[in-house]
């Protein structure tokens, strides 16, 4: 996949739709130092946009493999376009991720929001809720996230309260060598 060039072009569409978006899996990640191999581009974006969206992927040649109000899914053919994934989000959750978003991460001289590190740690634990086989690589990203400088963990300790999964943030924890006492 030619990951410049699709960032490009849906960073494009965003752009000019004046629809707020930011990076979410691997390249979120990697915005805050922590590289690993993906096979497609994550966003997060504004829940309003998705029919425009779909819209645009299938006029690019996109397959939507999935779609809900909550997620969608799309394949190019050529492999140069890739796997697109996409995470809806509407009304306090999306004023609440866009307005912490930076545009921490630059790809040939494209800037683009990335949320931030409490933010990406909910979407991952999300996910494992959602598909447990995700587990070992969500709960790597999600150390890896809980030991930035300056990270709220009592916030993301909350986002795994919510999801009922407070015994994987201890986990983690354990393994940071942070636990908390009683524990």
């Amino acid at each position: 996949m030619d990951f410049a060039k699709v960032l490009r072009m849906v960073a494009s569409f965003f752009e000019e739709q004046r629809v707020l978006y930011a990076v979410a899996g691997a390249f979120g990640l990697h915005a805050y130092g922590l590289t690993r191999a993906t096979l497609d581009l994550d966003f997060v974006v504004d829940a309003e946009v998705q029919p425009k969206l779909v819209t645009f992927l299938e006029s690019l040649g996109y397959k939507t493999l999935y779609l809900s109000s909550g997620y969608s899914n799309h394949s190019h053919a050529d492999p140069v376009m890739g796997r697109l994934d996409f995470i809806y989000i509407a009304g306090e959750t999306s004023r609440l991720l866009f307005d912490s978003a930076q545009r921490r991460l630059l790809l040939e001289g494209v800037s683009i929001p990335v949320p931030k590190p409490e933010h990406l740690a909910a979407m991952k634990i999300q996910a494992m809720k959602n598909d447990p086989s995700r587990t070992f690589q969500e709960m790597s990203d999600i150390q890896f996230l809980l030991a930035l400088p300056g990270v709220d963990r009592e916030e993301i300790k909350r986002y795994f309260e919510k999801q009922g999964m407070v015994d994987r943030y201890d986990e983690i924890q354990r393994q940071l060598g942070n636990a908390e006492p009683g524990l």
